[in-house]
C-alpha cells in the first residue's frame, strides 16, 4: 500500500457508509442520556461495529494500492510479492478466518496501535513497518479493503496454532478453541450473550465424540492465560474427534434481582469440532 487512493469527497464518502450502515443497522435500542452516563457513556455491552463493505470492491483496492508488493496471498491472482524481504509484511493467506473485522480495520488505520512481534511486522525502530493510511482512504474505501481481507477465509497460510468453534446458548456465546502444541489445551470461553463479559462461577464440562471412539468427557476449570479468563484443562484431543458438547450449569455465585432468571438455567451446545 504505497499510492493514496483518489475518490469521492470526504462528505461524500462519509454519507454512502452512513447509508450503508443505516440499511443494515439493527433495531435501535433507547436509552436516556442519564442512563448512558451511568454505564460509562454507551449502552452496556456496547461495541463499535465496522459496516459490511464490498469485497470485490475491495480487492480491486488492493491492487491499485499495490498492497501485494508486500503482503503476498496464495492463488489470489496478484502479481508476486516482491522488494525488500525487511519490509515485506506477513502473508495474508487465510487471515480472514483469524481476526475481527474492526482488527483489521484499526491495522490500516493505526497500524502502530498493536504490534506482534516477529518478521513482518515490527522494523528496527520498534514501530509497524506498515504506514497507516488514516489520510488517504475514505469510510467507504476502509470498509470495502476491510471486507476483502475479511473474505481471505482459505484454510492454508496465515494460522494461530488454534481452532476456534463459537454459538449461542440460552444466555451465552460459548467458544470453543484447542491449542495443539504440546499437551494441548481445551479452552470454552463463555460470555454473556447481551454484554460480552466474560462469565464466571460456572460448572462447565465438555463432551468429546468421534467415530470409533469412547465419548470422554472433560470437566473444565476457570482460569486466566495469555487468552484471558476462560474454562479450560490440559488435554490431547483425539484427531478422530467430530464433535463437542458443552454443558454449562447453573451459575454459583449471586444473582442479583436485576438480572434475575438469567444465569440460572443449565444449557448444552454442540459444535462440529473442525482444528
Amino acid at each position: 500500500m504505497r499510492h493514496a487512493f483518489t475518490g469521492l469527497t470526504v462528505l461524500t464518502v462519509v454519507g454512502l457508509a452512513a447509508l450503508a450502515w443505516a440499511q443494515q443497522a439493527p433495531a435501535p435500542r433507547r436509552y436516556t442520556m442519564e442512563e448512558l452516563h451511568r454505564s460509562g457513556g454507551v449502552p452496556r455491552g456496547w461495541k463499535f461495529t465496522l459496516p459490511a463493505g464490498d469485497a470485490a470492491k475491495g480487492r480491486g483496492l488492493f491492487r491499485e494500492l499495490e498492497c501485494y508488493k508486500c503482503h503476498a496471498i496464495k492463488d489470489g491472482g496478484f502479481p508476486p510479492a516482491g522488494g525488500d524481504a525487511k519490509s515485506a509484511g506477513p502473508e495474508l493467506t487465510g487471515m480472514g478466518a483469524n481476526h475481527p473485522a474492526e482488527y483489521f480495520a484499526e491495522s490500516i488505520l493505526a497500524p502502530n496501535a498493536v504490534l506482534v512481534d516477529g518478521p513482518g511486522f515490527v522494523g528496527p525502530d520498534g514501530r509497524s513497518i506498515m504506514p497507516g493510511f488514516a489520510d488517504s482512504l475514505g469510510v467507504t474505501q476502509l470498509v470495502d479493503l476491510v471486507a476483502f481481507l475479511k473474505s481471505l477465509t482459505g484454510a492454508e497460510g496465515h494460522a494461530h496454532g488454534a481452532a476456534a468453534m463459537e454459538g449461542t446458548a440460552g444466555d451465552y456465546v460459548v467458544r470453543l478453541a484447542y491449542a495443539a502444541p504440546g499437551a494441548g489445551h481445551l479452552m470454552v470461553f463463555v460470555s454473556d450473550a447481551t454484554t460480552g463479559e466474560p462469565v464466571p462461577y460456572l460448572p462447565v464440562t465438555v463432551t468429546l465424540r468421534g467415530e470409533g471412539l469412547k465419548p470422554r468427557t472433560v470437566r473444565l476449570a476457570p482460569m486466566v492465560g495469555a487468552q484471558g479468563f476462560h474454562y479450560g484443562a490440559s488435554v490431547a484431543v483425539a484427531d478422530e474427534t467430530e464433535t463437542a458438547t458443552i454443558a454449562i450449569g447453573r451459575t454459583t455465585m449471586r444473582v442479583m434481582p436485576s438480572a434475575k432468571g438469567r444465569f440460572v438455567r443449565p444449557v448444552t451446545i454442540r459444535l462440529d469440532w473442525s482444528p
